[in-house]
């Protein structure tokens, strides 16, 4: 049988093929060997995409390797992307896919929505090499992890190459130590959306496991212990990128867990986290603690670049002091009545600052602050729609820009400072 009928073909008797207008994407609908013509459309295409159908009337189909002239036809594809979605598919027939992409220069695999049924014998993979670099699940059911060591060994060869692994909102439960070994070279790992419990983290993330990992991802799975996160973590000696995010962690203050010192990006986002905890890694750039019930923050960090600080319970903004080389800082929906006039001096040296949807006291000197930070071009996104008055009662309902205020009078120290300074020199020339 054609590498195309295995690749292609579909249950549904009727299917086609759509090349868009640049000629890099084809989307491919329920095609079938009956209509396998239409695939000629793909061939210049960079990205090509199967959708729906169901494989399993190929699963008894012989199996042979392609002679070369089709092995030098598959080598010539542009090819570089390939999605399947919305199928049914015996684990057998990927083995078998796989084994063909061999011959393509295919550098990215996406599987989206799928079903795979049974299990697939990998012993044609073994020592085999693959150009995939990014392999991609989402919505994917299939046979647990857990005792499939020996089929891993089959792909250790590839495995040990890849460098991209997504496996999102798929109800994974567990990652055995031996899984995170096999993959040597993976740069970026995205475990999103799962069932991942703290007591699986740290089989996980054993010694060996995962070495040259740079960026993980655990958002919105079902960690509830901060320092257990953290101690699951310690054996990550590259990392950079870690999302926690939309996890309920719940966090002990005298906990003093070493997160990796690589640690560059830090997303704790909607964690219910009430306090910034410490320590934090020396070398942070990025910290992301929105959506959570903070009321101070009261750290320390000088590499510190971007601060997001919004949906929270703070009722002043924190000492910029602390972060040197800030840039970014978001501070919107929180409790913040008023910024004071020395922040705004420190906030003026920042290329980004929100602080919208605030409940605002439109005094002289409160609005007067926030109309001077505008008027430099640092308030970014939602001005002036969304910066609006609480307060005083004859201001409720404005705009913060419509407040009618004088710099000069509202901010007394922009005036009295000057005023001293002539008035010396006045002195010393008397």
């Amino acid at each position: 049988v054609s590498v195309a009928v295995l690749l292609l073909g579909l249950l549904e008797a009727e299917g086609q093929c759509f090349l868009n207008r640049t000629k890099e994407h084809c989307v491919c609908y329920n095609l079938s060997q009956e209509s396998m013509r239409s695939i000629i459309q793909c061939l210049p295409a960079c990205v090509v995409e199967f959708q729906g159908g169901d494989l399993e009337r190929y699963i008894l189909l012989p199996i042979s390797d392609p002679d070369p002239s089709i092995i030098e036809m598959l080598n010539s594809l542009l090819v570089r992307k390939i999605i399947f979605g919305d199928l049914l598919v015996p684990e057998i027939l990927l083995a078998r896919v796989l084994r063909f992409l061999s011959y393509t220069k295919v550098e990215e695999l996406v599987i989206e929505n799928c079903i795979f049924e049974g299990r697939g014998n990998w012993d044609e993979m073994i020592g085999q090499h693959l150009p995939v670099l990014s392999l991609s699940f989402h919505n994917v059911t299939s046979v647990p992890l857990m005792g499939r060591q020996r089929d891993l060994s089959h792909l250790s060869v590839w495995l040990g190459t890849l460098q991209d692994l997504a496996i999102t909102g798929s109800h994974v439960t567990s990652l055995p130590c031996a899984v995170g070994r096999v993959f040597r070279a993976l740069r970026s790992l995205d475990m999103a959306q799962n069932s991942l419990e703290d007591e699986s983290l740290m089989p996980a993330f054993c010694e060996g496991a995962f070495p040259r990992l740079r960026l993980l991802s655990l958002r919105r799975n079902n960690l509830t212990s901060y320092h257990n996160v953290c101690k699951s973590l310690r054996l990550l000696p590259e990392l950079q990128h870690l999302d926690l995010s939309q996890n309920k962690l719940l966090a002990d203050p005298s906990s003093s867990c070493q997160w990796p010192a690589s640690l560059q990006i830090f997303n704790l986002s909607d964690t219910s986290l009430v306090e910034v905890l410490t320590p934090l890694p020396p070398s942070l750039e990025v910290l992301d603690m929105s959506c959570n019930h903070l009321h101070t923050v009261d750290i320390s960090l000088s590499s510190l670049r971007r601060l997001f600080l919004s949906q929270n319970a703070l009722r002043a903004a924190p000492s910029i002091q602390n972060y040197p080389m800030l840039d970014t800082l978001h501070l919107d929906n929180n409790s913040i009545t008023e910024l004071l006039w020395d922040e705004v001096k420190l906030l003026e040296r920042l290329r980004d600052v929100t602080v919208a949807s605030n409940p605002f006291n439109c005094s002289c000197s409160g609005a007067g602050a926030l109309q001077a930070l505008a008027a430099r071009g640092h308030l970014g996104q939602g001005w002036p729609q969304v910066y609006t008055c609480v307060s005083p009662p004859r201001y409720q309902g404005w705009t913060v820009q419509e407040v009618p205020v004088l710099a000069l009078r509202c901010n007394r120290a922009a005036v009295i400072a000057p005023l001293c300074i002539a008035l010396l020199l006045l002195g010393v020339a008397g």
